[in-house]
C-alpha cells in the first residue's frame, strides 16, 4: 500500500513593521471550510490552545470538593443532611454536571479539530 503525503503550501503571514507576526492568509477554500466547520457546531469551544482544551478534558474535581461530595453522598444517604447541606449537595452536583459537560465538549473540540 501506498501512502499519498500531503504537503501542505507554505504559511504566509500578515507582519507588523516590528516583526511581529498579526494574521494569517489562507486560501479562500481553507477560509469557507474552517467558517463553516466552526461556526455551525455550537459545541465546539473555539479560541482555546489545544493544551488548554487538553486541560479540560482531563480537568478532575478537586480533593477537597470530591471528599466535601462523598461526605454528603453518605450524610443523604442515611437521611441526615440538614437543609443548607441539601443546597450544597446539589451545588456540588450541579458543578460536577457542568464540569463533565465542559470535558465532553473539550474531547469533541480535540476530535474535530485536531489533525488525525
Amino acid at each position: 500500500m501506498v501512502k499519498k503525503i500531503i504537503v501542505p503550501p507554505p504559511v504566509q503571514y500578515l507582519v507588523r513593521e516590528d516583526g511581529q507576526r498579526t494574521g494569517v492568509v489562507l486560501e479562500w477554500e481553507d477560509y469557507q471550510t474552517l467558517q463553516a466547520a466552526l461556526s455551525s457546531d455550537p459545541d465546539l469551544l473555539i479560541g482555546l490552545s489545544e493544551h488548554e482544551l487538553q486541560a479540560l478534558a482531563e480537568g478532575i474535581l478537586s480533593t477537597h470538593h470530591q471528599e466535601r461530595l462523598n461526605e454528603l453522598l453518605q450524610r443523604n444517604r442515611e437521611g441526615a443532611l440538614s437543609a443548607g447541606e441539601e443546597q450544597e449537595l446539589d451545588r456540588l452536583l450541579e458543578h460536577v454536571d457542568y464540569m463533565n459537560t465542559l470535558k465532553a465538549r473539550a474531547m469533541y473540540t480535540l476530535q474535530r479539530v485536531s489533525p488525525a
